[in-house]
């Protein structure tokens, strides 16, 4: 039996400790802090379709709402609050809705279910928007879950299945024999393996690195506000258009778009920003004013609401805007599972299912190629 280790218990780590064991592999995974401490942790728990573009996320994207499904009736999605809630996206001109259409049109030709809103449709979706805006789309597949409900139900169905989870453990680099990946040293000791996943978040680039395979992952900062509870005045995730171009834009400097959805609990949590500043997680008070003037904008029902808590999160940034998934051709047995930015819950189940396809020599049910290593080789020196 192949002994694979997996480093990070994030969401992506716990999503391949499970298809890896699934498939009856010998699983133990690494942590250096807690379950689901790091962007997993920090995030709004967002499987979105709605978002992505056709082409290869999208595929990957598509591959996972069934995945995710499949896990909430094997699992019990109540465990990790799975809503079904579905997406409306939001334009404020018609120029912009124009455009929305046209790419909700490209999506749903690419598998993607969208119903097109107008703006009397829209008020009927959300009916606390503001009468200003000029229509948008729905993406009835668009879901939400407890990330760190999530990452923690699948680390314990990979347990079930004979993986092993120890926190605490930090990887400082690689044991090879023969030019062959043999196990990973850490404080705790040396740990042996056929095959290591680097599924570190964030941190994925300093774990690749350590490892001898470095690829460029990066931390792009992002806010997330929560107000008080509320009466359901928010029945969707609702976002601008404008989110689309943030998520896929190069520039360090910061990107704001408003992102709102409420919760089980009556919270509203409020996003969405992006900015490359190290792993600084300082909270920014004027970009809290930002996002929540962005917020009050789209919904003036929220005017007046109270602020409950404020936090920061880092996503972990890839250059090409694709995450990083496969074998290193450096270091014979490292794989990468990383770099998914703020993607990752969406995306976690078909990354480690991909992984685990990779490792056992199955056919994989998502085109690896574009996800490929090999494409990043260079850019991280």
């Amino acid at each position: 039996m192949a002994r694979v280790v997996v480093v990070g218990a994030g969401i992506v780590g716990a999503a391949c400790a499970f298809y890896a064991s699934r498939a009856g592999l010998d699983v133990t995974v690494l942590e250096r802090g807690a379950v689901a401490a790091g962007t997993t942790g920090a995030g709004e728990g967002n499987l979105l379709l709605s978002d992505k573009a056709a082409g290869p996320e999208l595929d990957l994207a598509l591959r996972s709402a069934a995945l995710w499904n499949v896990l909430s009736d094997e699992l019990g999605g109540e465990a990790f609050e799975l809503e079904r809630k579905g997406g409306v996206v939001v334009a404020g001109s018609a120029e912009g809705l124009a455009a929305l259409h046209a790419f909700a049109a490209e999506q749903r030709a690419a598998g993607v279910a969208s119903i097109p809103l107008d703006a009397g449709q829209l008020r009927d979706a959300e009916p606390h928007l503001s009468p200003a805006l000029a229509g948008g789309a729905f993406y009835p597949g668009d879901m939400q879950v407890q990330p760190a409900l999530a990452a923690a139900g699948l680390l314990a169905a990979a347990r079930a299945a004979g993986a092993e989870l120890r926190t605490g453990v930090e990887v400082l680099g690689s044991e090879l024999a023969s030019g062959r990946l043999t196990g990973v040293r850490t404080s705790a000791g040396l740990v042996p393996a056929d095959y290591v996943v680097n599924a570190a978040g964030t941190w994925g680039g300093e774990v690749s690195a350590r490892l001898g395979g470095a690829v460029p992952i990066l931390p792009r900062r992002g806010f997330v506000l929560v107000t008080e509870p509320l009466p359901r005045v928010i029945r969707h995730k609702v976002y601008s258009a404008d989110y689309v171009a943030n998520v896929a834009s190069d520039r360090a400097g910061l990107e704001l778009s408003p992102v709102i959805e409420g919760t089980r609990s009556g919270t509203v949590l409020i996003g969405a920003s992006r900015e490359r500043v190290g792993f600084d997680t300082t909270i920014s008070i004027p970009v809290v004013r930002q996002l929540a003037a962005q917020a009050v904008r789209l919904f003036p029902v929220l005017a007046g609401i109270c602020l409950m808590r404020v936090y920061a999160g880092l996503r972990p940034y890839c250059p090409d805007h694709l995450p990083v998934i496969g074998t290193d051709p450096r270091v014979p047995g490292l794989l990468h599972a990383c770099g998914h930015e703020g993607a990752g819950i969406g995306l976690a189940p078909a990354t480690g299912e991909l992984i685990a396809d990779l490792i056992t020599g199955r056919p994989a049910t998502v085109d690896p190629a574009p996800f490929d290593p090999v494409r990043l080789i260079g850019a991280a020196a």
